[in-house]
Order: structure tokens, then C-alpha cells, then sequence
């Protein structure tokens, strides 16, 4: 059972709003002459942190700061990582560039087109509004080349959705609010969501998406689907769903352990563990074999009744197809166990 913190989880700050603070320290150092020993800046809903400078550095017609990225109590990859800014005039308003670790977009579906750097659209905004502010405060013109880079960005995006995404060279400065929720959901489910997206622009007609490595690696292998026709679902199964009933793809499969599988045959959309429960005595009914009712696990229970496999597939296809429609008539289910074996499949 998952206990309650007894205190109150500490917040942390987006890539966006650390790649926000250094770009405004930065300019007060190109026009001021001289950098803040901290920065604050206003975030979309109204909060106004500061940021200690952790780098700064500045040359001929050039400055750039570092903020270290605090994510709170949040595990965030980029946790400790180093944002920094570097600025310079430029001749036509805001330009954006991607620096060493920064990703560079090469596929179609994602908010920034195909050739950018990957400073999503929000980040974008924050540092533009901040050169507005400064470039009146200095006296300057609001025309200003800013790179961001993030030393070591390229080896922390392999622990990322980004190389799947289409995402080259580095991570992405993100962020909708600017603030980091500790253990939030949010930026799992909006990764699955540009899944999505790319695999739609990209013409992709079969997706997956599978509750850990071994299903994903089967479910790719059964079919041979491309990196980034694999959704990153986890235990998010009703984030995929929704999305999808809005965003077809022609055919979708669902790839996962006999556990997690039975929680969506048993109307789950939540799979973690915290969140929904296997119950055996529905299962044993679906078996009809009262004994899987005294089973400690689905996988106790599928020795029990070996008929299991197959019925909470089928289960889970008819359950699924029932809730969300039209969109998940050409659904495929797989149900794997952990050495990678195919215990069943409902076809859709």
C-alpha cells in the first residue's frame, strides 16, 4: 500500500522557465553590463520565482547564463541538468537555435515544424515576452538570437520519448505552466499524445502501445513496426484510449502482462498498481472456476485455469471496443508473459 508523504511535495521548474530565467540574465549582462546575481521571472499563471545563476559567461556581443534545473520532489531525468541561454542581436526579432543536448525536430505531428529546434511553443513565448521587456527596459530593439544548450542533453535524451519521437541531437526545453507537479502524470500522457501525433502525420496506419519493455518488444517484433509506431503507454491505457478516440489510427495493438491485461478486461484505464486492482472473483467467474478465486496474482490464476490467456484478451478487446466505439474496432490485443512468450491474442 502506497502511503500518504506526510508533507507536502516540493514543486520544481520546467526546462521552459529555466531556459527563460538565463535568457533574461543574459540580456541584463548584453545591454546592462552586468549579470544578476539571481533572476526572477513571470510565469503564464502569475508566479514569479527567482533562479540563482549556476553559469555565466559573456564575450563580444555575446552573454549567455546557466540555471540549474531544480524539479522539485518530481524524478524527472533532467533533474540537476544545466539550461543554459546564450543571446546576441540578431535582424529580425526572436530567433531561436538549438545548442549542444538541445533536440532538433525531424518528423511531422509535433507543435514546432520539421527543422526547428525542439523549444516547444510555450517556452517560446516565455522568452520572447522576456526580450520585449528587457529590449524596453535597455532602450534596444527586440531583435535577439537566443541558443539554448544543455551540456550532456544528448545522453539524458536517450532516457526520453524524444529519439522516438523524431526528436535529434538533444531534449526539449518544455513546459505549459513553467511549474514541475511531483509525480505528475501530465507529461507522461502528453508524450503518448505526440506519439500519436507523429505516428499520424507520418501516414503510420498500425500503432502499439504496451504496458513495459518485454510486451514492447514482442508486440514490435510480431509486427514489424517501426520506433515510432511504439506508444509509450505504461499503466496510462485510458490516456491512449481518449486520445485516440479523437485521433484514429487504423489499427491499434495492446501489448502486456496477463495482470495488467485483466485489469482492462475488467474495465480498468488505470493500470498502476496503486490505482486498480485485479478482481479474482470476477475472474473466476469469467473462467468458471471458482478455484482461480483463491489465486494471489493473475499469473497464479492463469496456471489455475490456463483457458485465462485467451478469455481476458477477448475480455479486454470486447471491453475496450465497447467504451471507446467506432475507433477501436480494428483492435489487437497480446497478452505476454515476463520471459517474452505469447500467451494469447484477440484480433480484431
Amino acid at each position: 500500500m502506497t502511503e500518504t508523504p506526510k508533507t507536502e511535495l516540493r514543486k520544481g521548474w520546467t526546462t521552459g522557465a529555466c531556459a527563460t530565467a538565463a535568457t533574461k540574465a543574459a540580456l541584463q549582462q548584453l545591454w546592462g553590463g552586468a549579470f544578476p546575481k539571481e533572476v526572477q521571472i513571470t510565469l503564464p499563471r502569475g508566479e514569479t520565482p527567482s533562479f540563482p545563476l549556476a553559469w555565466s559567461q559573456a564575450g563580444e556581443g555575446w552573454a549567455e547564463v546557466g540555471i540549474t534545473k531544480d524539479a522539485g520532489d518530481d524524478p524527472d531525468v533532467t533533474h540537476g541538468a544545466l539550461m543554459i541561454a546564450r543571446v546576441r542581436a540578431s535582424n529580425g526579432g526572436v530567433i531561436f537555435k538549438a545548442g549542444e543536448g538541445v533536440g532538433t525536430v525531424t518528423k511531422e505531428g509535433l507543435p514546432i515544424p520539421v527543422g526547428e529546434p525542439s523549444i516547444n511553443p510555450v517556452p517560446r513565448q516565455m522568452m520572447t515576452q522576456v526580450v520585449e521587456e528587457q529590449a524596453e527596459a535597455f532602450g534596444q530593439p527586440a531583435d535577439v538570437e537566443i541558443t539554448v544548450s544543455i551540456p550532456d542533453g544528448a545522453e539524458i535524451a536517450k532516457k526520453t520519448w524524444n529519439p522516438r519521437l523524431g526528436i535529434e541531437g538533444g531534449l526539449s526545453i518544455l513546459g505549459t505552466t513553467g511549474i514541475v507537479r511531483p509525480f505528475s502524470c501530465a507529461a507522461w500522457i502528453a508524450s503518448i499524445h505526440r506519439g500519436i501525433d507523429v505516428a499520424r502525420a507520418d501516414g503510420l496506419t498500425h500503432v502499439a502501445g504496451c504496458t513495459g519493455a518485454t510486451s514492447e518488444r514482442i508486440v514490435q517484433c510480431l509486427h514489424g513496426l517501426p520506433d515510432h509506431a511504439m506508444l509509450d503507454m505504461g499503466d496510462f491505457l485510458g490516456g491512449m484510449l481518449k486520445y485516440m478516440s479523437k485521433h484514429p489510427v487504423e489499427r491499434l495493438t495492446i501489448g502486456g502482462g496477463i495482470g495488467k491485461i485483466t485489469k482492462a478486461a475488467q474495465g480498468a484505464i488505470d493500470l498502476h498498481s496503486s490505482r486498480s486492482q485485479v478482481d479474482f472473483k470476477a475472474l473466476a467467474a469469467l473462467a468458471d472456476m471458482p478455484k482461480v478465486a483463491e489465486a494471489n496474482t493473475a499469473l497464479e490464476a492463469s496456471k489455475i485455469a490456463p483457458q485465462l490467456p485467451e478469455l481476458v484478451a477477448t475480455k479486454a478487446s470486447q471491453e475496450i471496443r465497447a467504451r471507446f466505439g467506432g475507433a477501436m474496432q480494428n483492435l489487437d490485443i497480446v497478452v505476454i508473459d515476463r520471459s517474452g512468450e505469447i500467451l494469447a491474442r484477440a484480433e480484431g
